[in-house]
């Protein structure tokens, strides 16, 4: 069982934990689909709740509540860290506790429960999840990490950050992305991945933003 969901095929959820670095069948075509349908999902559930809201505000909501670092802290809430499988040298550097690997995880599982259980269970587990967030999340929604980002480094007087591409690999419709967010004045570097180039750049984005507060306030 993940999400609240009882799976039919265990093999969907062993799939939805298995990380590319432990073989094949692996979670990466999974967390491809399950961007999707938790975008899907979380959207319909903005548009109900939050009548009054525009367009921005709607789509800066969304990016907060299904953010790597949001997602990823769900998934630590659901004990997920326990149930991934990695391989030997991403168990050694601590992949369990990655943000990145956490949040592909919670797609995944998503992935999964639409496979195993169809539409209907899937949109009610994301619902049930998701649905106290949504609706009492503010009518003005928080800015997402890449422009957080640039307006307090604007806001210090220093360079905004560069974001590079650095890999991308997989199948056209099944790819995955590797950026970094450099930024050298502050001498940091962060990397990230994502079922597109621009999850990868707002997941390296909020790392970074971590660490610019941390070292402002020293």
């Amino acid at each position: 069982m993940a999400l609240g969901h009882a799976f039919d095929d265990a093999r969907l959820l062993r799939q939805a934990f298995t990380h590319r670095s432990a073989g094949q069948p692996n979670n990466e075509r999974l967390e491809f689909l399950g961007d999707s349908l938790l975008n899907l999902i979380v959207a319909e559930l903005i548009f109900e709740l939050h009548p009054r809201a525009d367009e921005g505000e709607m789509t800066r909501l969304r990016a907060s509540l299904v953010s790597g670092v949001a997602l990823a802290e769900r998934a630590r809430e659901e004990a997920f860290p326990e149930r991934l499988h990695l391989g030997g040298g991403e168990m050694k550097s601590g992949g369990h506790r990655r943000d990145s690997i956490l949040a592909d995880a919670y797609e995944a599982v998503i992935a999964a429960i639409y496979l195993d259980g169809g539409w209907t269970a899937c949109r009610e587990a994301v619902r049930s999840r998701f649905g106290t967030a949504v609706g009492t999340a503010p009518g003005r929604t928080e800015k997402d990490p890449k422009t957080r980002l640039q307006e307090l480094l604007q806001g210090e007087g220093l360079p905004v950050p560069v974001y590079d591409l650095t890999d991308s690999r997989g199948e056209d419709h099944a790819r995955t992305f590797e950026v970094t967010c450099t930024i050298e004045a502050l001498s940091i570097h962060t990397r990230a991945e994502g079922s597109s180039r621009r999850t990868a750049e707002q997941r390296a984005a909020a790392e970074a933003l971590e660490h610019v507060i941390a070292k402002l306030a020293e």
